[in-house]
Order: structure tokens, then C-alpha cells, then sequence
């Protein structure tokens, strides 16, 4: 138990410098110049996208809310296996959880990084290693296919999925697919309570696995709710990628037919399916909670997460979305009762 508090207090440190990064400090110029190069890398890597990635870390690795994370479970001196880790590169550190937990089952990995977001993680296992030497040498980086590995947690498409449970069969592993998030409203919604919402549509342009792409509404709900809580969002078409995207779908769109609510850079249209592209937002409409309760459990593998300020299993605040707690585990799977099992 030893090394896990001697892991903790590390992570805890970590989170106090990512916490109050400043770009105007120099102590965080080695940082800002890895901000830049990943904004370089990855057009949707905005400077605002990553530092809010990076302060979201920074608010979640404190020592209480680590503390509460770990207790749980029973951890052992075990550790000593490699795992394979296959991390996403849809928005910024999104594989950083997976690399955590590794860590702090005493484990080491070997990690393919995406290609559109290779230099945040090494950055921050740098920093690490110099608040605490016992991390040296327990992540190797590679950009060629994963070897020599006694268990592996893998995220990708629904596509590379199928790829990844074809090779991966005979080891333990996590195989992560597409999945998005929802909210569900009823009209007495706060104007706190629907910026919140905005917030967790827009931020990252919509591209993370806990990005509201589709939201319930009740018949009779007033739909400019929801575009007057989005106005302040209207500089996204400042940003050519997103603008683009929302020029190509809206056309496809028009010529499909499809009904559509405008606002000039994001486009309403209501449909079944849970997820949406860039600048769109989906909505159906319910009767009732308890037939759209069952609705959400029976779709439950294509959901990230529930929104709502209404009385709804497993949902979280509106405005939540995008900063999950360190238990709020991606697609409902433990990956430290994995990890502590092999």
C-alpha cells in the first residue's frame, strides 16, 4: 500500500501544477510550447481546448477526490505486467485516465499514442518522473504495432473495435467503441443550468465520447432555449475546421431533405441516432420519463453519459459533461479491478 500513497501524493502534485497553469509564467513555458505544437499538430487542438483539458486534470487530481478514488479497492504489490494501451486522439489527454490507473496498479505499458495527439502524455509522464524517480522507466512509447504485452485496454472506432477484438483475443483486455453523450430536458431548466448545457455540446467542438450530441426534449418544449444558450458560441465559425464542417453537413443535409433548425453555426435536426457531426446537434421528443428511462438502459452501450436535472438514473449535473470524476469510468468499465485482476 505503500507505493499507492507514494503514487497518490505524486498525482496530487501534479494536479497543483496543472491546476494553476499560467501561460504567461515562465515556469510553464515548457508546457505552453507542448500546447503549441499539439495546436500545430491537431487543428482541433486549440491553445483554449488543451488548457482546458490539462485544468480539467488539474481539478480532478486532488488528494481527496484521489483518496476517494482508490477506496474502493485492495491493492496488492503485485503489478510487474505490461500492458498495451491503444489511446484516442479526439480531444486532448483523453487516454490519460487509462495511463493513471496503470500506473497506479503498479504496472508498466506500452503506449500507441494517436497520431494527432502525441506529445501532451509524454509531456506530462515527464513531469511525473521529476516529482517522484519511482515512475522512471515504467512507460515506453511507440509508434509501431504493440508487442510483448500481457493484457491491453484499446479505444477506437466501432470499425477499429472489430479489429481490436480480432487481435487481441487472447489476452485480457478493454475494447472501447464510439459512444456519446445525452441530456435530457423538461423546460424548467435554469439559464445556469442550460449554459451548462451549451458548454457541454460546444466544448472541443463536440468531438469528445462525453459530448452532448443528442438531447431529449418534451413536445411542447420551446427549442430557442436552447439556441439562446448556445449564442454565446457563435465564435466557433472562427475557427475554418469547424465552419467547414458545418458548411459540408449543412448542404448534405439540404440535399437529403432533412428538416433543419439554423442559427448560423449549429444546425437542430431531429433524429434517432445518438451521435451527430461536427456544428449538429440531434433531438427527439418523449411523452414520458418512464418510457424514456427504459429507452436510455436499452441503448445503454451507445451511451457515454446522461445529462439531466431531472430524476434519471446515473445522470449528472447539465453542465458536467466534459470534467468526469476519476470513478466516472469510460463506458461504465472498471479499468482498476481489470488492471488488480491480472
Amino acid at each position: 500500500m505503500k507505493s499507492v500513497k507514494q503514487h497518490i501524493t505524486a498525482f496530487a502534485e501534479l494536479g497543483d501544477y496543472l491546476s494553476q497553469i499560467d501561460s504567461e509564467n515562465t515556469l510553464y513555458s515548457p508546457l505552453m510550447e507542448i500546447v503549441h505544437q499539439s495546436k500545430h499538430r491537431n487543428g482541433w487542438f486549440t491553445e483554449e481546448n488543451c488548457l482546458s483539458a490539462l485544468k480539467n486534470w488539474g481539478k480532478a487530481l486532488n488528494e481527496n477526490a484521489l483518496n476517494q478514488w482508490i477506496s474502493p479497492y485492495e491493492f496488492a504489490e503485485n503489478g510487474n505486467k505490461n500492458i498495451g494501451l491503444i489511446l484516442a486522439g479526439n480531444i486532448p489527454l483523453v487516454g490519460f485516465h487509462d495511463v493513471l490507473s496503470v500506473l497506479l496498479c503498479g504496472h508498466n505499458a506500452t503506449i500507441k499514442l494517436s497520431s494527432t495527439d502525441p506529445y501532451l502524455i509524454p509531456f506530462l509522464y515527464k513531469q511525473l518522473i521529476s516529482i517522484d524517480s519511482i515512475f522512471e522507466g515504467r512507460l515506453q512509447f511507440t509508434e509501431n504495432r504493440l508487442e510483448n504485452f500481457d493484457a491491453v485496454i484499446a479505444t477506437g472506432s466501432n470499425n477499429t473495435a472489430r479489429y481490436f477484438d480480432y487481435y487481441f483475443a487472447k489476452v485480457p483486455n478493454i475494447i472501447r467503441k464510439n459512444r456519446n453523450g445525452v441530456a435530457v430536458l423538461d423546460g424548467n431548466e435554469t439559464k445556469e443550468q442550460l449554459q451548462g448545457l451549451a458548454n457541454d455540446i460546444v466544448q472541443y467542438y463536440g468531438l469528445g465520447c462525453r459530448s452532448i450530441a443528442k438531447v431529449y426534449l418534451p413536445r411542447d418544449y420551446d427549442i430557442n432555449l436552447i439556441f439562446g444558450a448556445l449564442y454565446p458560441y457563435a465564435n466557433l465559425m472562427d475557427s475554418a475546421k469547424y465552419a467547414n464542417n458545418y458548411d459540408y453537413n449543412k448542404a448534405v443535409f439540404l440535399m437529403s431533405e432533412f428538416d433543419l433548425l439554423d442559427n448560423g453555426f449549429m444546425l437542430l435536426r431531429e433524429s434517432d441516432s445518438f451521435g451527430s457531426p461536427v456544428a449538429c446537434l440531434h433531438y427527439s421528443y418523449y411523452d414520458d420519463l418512464t418510457s424514456l428511462q427504459k429507452i436510455l438502459k436499452d441503448q445503454a452501450d451507445d451511451i457515454q453519459c446522461i445529462s439531466s436535472a431531472l430524476e434519471i438514473e446515473n445522470a449528472i449535473p447539465l453542465g458536467e459533461a466534459q470534467s468526469p470524476s476519476l470513478w466516472n469510468y469510460a463506458d461504465g468499465v472498471d479499468p482498476i479491478n481489470f488492471l488488480l485482476g491480472l
